[in-house]
């Protein structure tokens, strides 16, 4: 037997240091659940020449290296979101085949010649888990292309001995996540897509055209009165030509003061606030913030995170403000013994029918798999709220496009009646 050094978190969220005996490090973390404890690292002992290796391929204690590889890792290019979830199944299939972990590292890396930055990436995770760190420790080395959740998750399957199932429900996770954020992205691009070409046509319509319609009124039709409406598109039409570059620069700033603001802690919280509030984007965030929720803290609790551990990676994940804060008082309730169900309820952030199934799975001690069944639930309402508001964004959006150019052609055409009555007297 040897000593293994571990850090561990009770139900109370309270953590734990020390040291225990065991055959290795699956065997420790077994011994630690038993005495009521959730492991999240449990390092090897270091032999008189440097660190001593784990079970083969697992990952022992620190490497002397441990410095030089984190600096490899931060300078590591970052791995695509769509690439780290192919890799974490190809992963999981390796390890459940039977290759051992630094066999498995260098089987992807040697797939992914056409991957630069993943083949440097692997490279870099198999060179450290061969030099004694564990896998856990060799992902936090590259925090730009493993989040917290990843490192947690792959920790605790460290711990428990069953690395492939978590990298199978890791794998799961990201594809499923992938999904719902690819849904939510297009139903925000089309609206945005659209405004850009109808602002592009409206711009040019008044830049290029109308001053042309207005040099033909003035000269067939002199001194007389034009139409109020005309009148009107002619004035903002000789501005915007006379101020053109202004205005460009104008909407430039104005983006780039949106995207600083949004970077600051109160412009996330307005701006994710509007999104949670504003119809008709309100019923889709809502949705889309539910089954993250649960997907991620139903998968995190599943791979034997801790549930304190759990829901703050979940808060700092969550992608927004408002549902972090919320997130915040649910772990402060647990963490002085309380349930979840009453702070959710109270924040008004999440659907009744999750803050009811949620109370099912905590009486029913079933709570993860119960999180991920609604999880289930709100991905297909997340997909059924994409196509009924991209179906209700349409029209109105056609109907906007036809209003601003048509009431410009409209515009131009009024004194051209006037100019042919006159012409036909």
């Amino acid at each position: 037997m040897a000593k293994f050094q571990y850090v561990a978190v009770d139900s109370g969220g309270k953590e734990h240091k020390g040291q225990i005996d065991a055959e290795n490090q699956q065997d420790a973390g077994g011994k630690l659940k038993q005495m009521g404890l959730f492991p999240t690292s449990i390092l090897a002992p270091r032999g008189p020449g440097g660190p001593a290796r784990g079970k083969k391929g697992a990952g022992g204690g620190r490497a002397a290296g441990g410095l030089s590889g984190f600096g490899a890792g931060m300078m590591a290019p970052k791995v695509r979101r769509k690439d780290l979830c192919t890799m974490t199944r190809q992963m999981a299939t390796l390890l459940e085949a039977g290759l051992p972990l630094v066999r498995a590292l260098r089987t992807l890396e040697r797939q992914a010649k056409n991957n630069p930055p993943l083949r440097k990436v692997m490279g870099n995770l198999a060179d450290s888990v061969e030099g004694g760190t564990t896998f856990s420790e060799a992902l936090a080395a590259h925090p730009k292309s493993f989040n917290r959740l990843y490192i947690n998750m792959v920790r605790a399957g460290e711990a428990s001995g069953a690395m492939e199932t978590v990298l199978k429900r890791l794998a799961e996770f990201m594809e499923k996540a992938q999904r719902v954020a690819g849904k939510v992205k297009s139903a925000m691009v089309y609206p945005i897509l659209v405004l850009t070409v109808a602002g592009a046509i409206t711009a040019g319509l008044m830049i290029f055209i109308v001053p042309k319609f207005a040099k033909m009124f003035d000269e067939m039709l002199p001194g007389e009165p034009l139409p109020g409406l005309t009148q009107m598109v002619i004035t903002i039409s000789g501005y915007m030509k006379n101020h053109a570059i202004m205005m460009a620069i104008g909407i430039g700033v104005g983006i780039v003061i949106f995207r600083l603001a949004k970077m600051t802690k109160p412009g996330t919280f307005v701006w994710d606030l509007f999104m949670l509030k504003t119809p008709p984007f309100s019923a889709l965030v809502v949705r889309s913030c539910a089954a993250r929720f649960c997907r991620t803290l139903g998968t995190l609790m599943q791979s034997g995170v801790a549930v304190l551990q759990a829901l703050q990676i979940v808060r700092d994940t969550s992608g927004n403000e408002i549902v972090a804060r919320a997130i915040q008082t649910v772990h402060d309730a647990v963490k002085e013994g309380e349930g979840m169900t009453r702070p959710l309820d109270k924040s008004g952030v999440f659907p009744g029918m999750v803050v009811s199934m949620i109370e099912v799975g905590e009486e029913t001690g079933a709570l993860p798999e119960m999180l991920n069944r609604i999880a289930d639930v709100y991905e297909e309402e997340v997909d059924r709220a994409v196509d009924a508001l991209t179906s209700m964004i349409e029209p109105i959006m056609i109907c906007l496009l036809a209003v601003i150019v048509g009431g410009i052609v409209i515009a131009l055409f009024l004194p051209l009646i006037k100019l042919i009555d006159k012409l036909g007297g």
